[in-house]
């Protein structure tokens, strides 16, 4: 029996590919995938940014050949021994699962200090920092299986989650960083509090994931910002309340808009999701005093921008929160959210295409269309069931 893969060999340059379908060893689990979603960080290694975790201790690159596809949903389809879910739960055949992408070493110094596991020395991705060249050879998303190895950490997808809805179980998950803020700052009017002025950069479905965020932890006026009306459109409906679309507003128009927003102060929090680099300073000078700065968007290495230390850091006396990806422990509690608000927010309609593997490369140009909301691959669209 053997699984049909997309394998990204290069930039720019996919190759269909059959592995054998292994059998899982003691605490590894096999799942089937069933859908698989179009990550900014997979754009960019197709365009060829292969620079990750540059300013962490141990920088990577893409070690090509590598399946793509790290925000997964699928079912359980062999289990090497008895393997727990993140809950404790022992999982069986036929369980419907998402896969963390993130593996960790256990021993490093981020590890045994209780830091975020993202920020692993040792840590490897699925779809992402995994060649597709080491056996069992099924690392990632974009393939009929995903081997996932001893460690994983596995989450048990609520019933009555639809899995075009659990499929952006990661990308609600990496909005931590808003329930962070709500923990930050030494003074009352720091961090994230109810009623604040939230402007999220870049509607793409990260960022269309912290509109809806911001919305269920009691923001106050929500500004959405991005190059898509279709986009600006769908924030509207999971809770923005202002919408600037930067092809028809300049850099001053929006400034001042947040500005008369807020009685000339600028927004209490900042979510930077647009995935490029030009768009910090910007977004940095939308802020008021005392403001929180969420950096969400650039985790793919795609150049340096100048800021000036003085007017967006130091004389504004701002804080910054650097989000590296999700947590662990915010996967249960997002999809839980998101199943209990599939009546409130317009969930079901995330995904806007389905592609299946042979359509690979028109998939992820599909994703790169601004006009796009979450593009998916369907591994087994058109194959025979198995």
């Amino acid at each position: 029996m053997t699984a049909r893969a997309a394998m990204l060999v290069g930039p720019r340059t996919y190759q269909l590919a059959e592995f054998p379908v292994p059998e899982p060893e003691p605490g590894a689990v096999l799942v089937r995938n069933e859908l698989s979603g179009i990550c900014g960080t997979d754009k960019h290694t197709y365009e060829g940014y292969v620079s990750q975790y540059t300013g962490s201790a141990k920088p990577s690159s893409t070690p090509f050949p590598i399946i793509q596809g790290h925000e997964n949903v699928g079912t359980v389809a062999a289990v090497g021994g008895r393997v727990l879910d993140f809950d404790g739960e022992a999982l069986a055949v036929g369980d419907r699962v998402v896969v963390s992408p993130n593996l960790v070493c256990g021993t490093c110094f981020s590890c045994t200090h209780d830091l975020p596991y993202t920020l692993c020395e040792n840590i490897l991705d699925y779809g992402n920092t995994i060649s597709a060249a080491r056996p069992p050879h099924l690392f990632g998303g974009w393939a009929h299986y995903l081997y996932a190895l001893p460690g994983s950490r596995i989450f048990r997808v609520p019933d009555d989650l639809p899995s075009e809805v659990a499929v952006l179980a990661e990308v609600f998950a990496v909005t931590i960083g808003l329930d962070r803020a709500k923990q930050f700052g030494a003074y009352p009017a720091e961090g994230f509090q109810m009623d604040d002025t939230v402007v999220v950069f870049g509607t793409g479905p990260l960022g269309l994931c912290h509109v809806a965020k911001a919305r269920m932890l009691s923001a106050g006026t929500i500004i959405a910002v991005d190059l898509s009306a279709r986009r600006l459109d769908f924030a509207r409906r999971l809770g923005a309340d202002l919408l600037v679309n930067r092809t028809q507003a300049s850099a001053a128009d929006l400034l001042q808009l947040v500005r008369d927003s807020t009685h000339g102060r600028g927004a209490d929090v900042v979510v930077e999701c647009a995935g490029v680099p030009a768009a910090v300073p910007e977004s940095l000078d939308l802020l008021r005093a005392g403001g929180t700065y969420i950096e969400v968007g650039n985790f793919s290495d795609l150049g340096t921008v100048e800021i000036s230390p003085n007017r967006h850091l130091c004389s504004k006396g701002i804080r910054m929160i650097g989000i590296p990806g999700q947590e662990a422990g915010a996967y249960g509690p997002g999809m839980r959210q998101m199943a209990r608000t599939l009546h409130e927010y317009p969930w079901r309609e995330f995904v806007s295409h389905r592609f299946p593997l042979d359509r690979v490369e028109e998939a992820v140009t599909t994703a790169i269309d601004p006009g796009s909301l979450k593009v998916v691959i369907d591994p087994w669209l058109g194959a025979p069931s198995g």
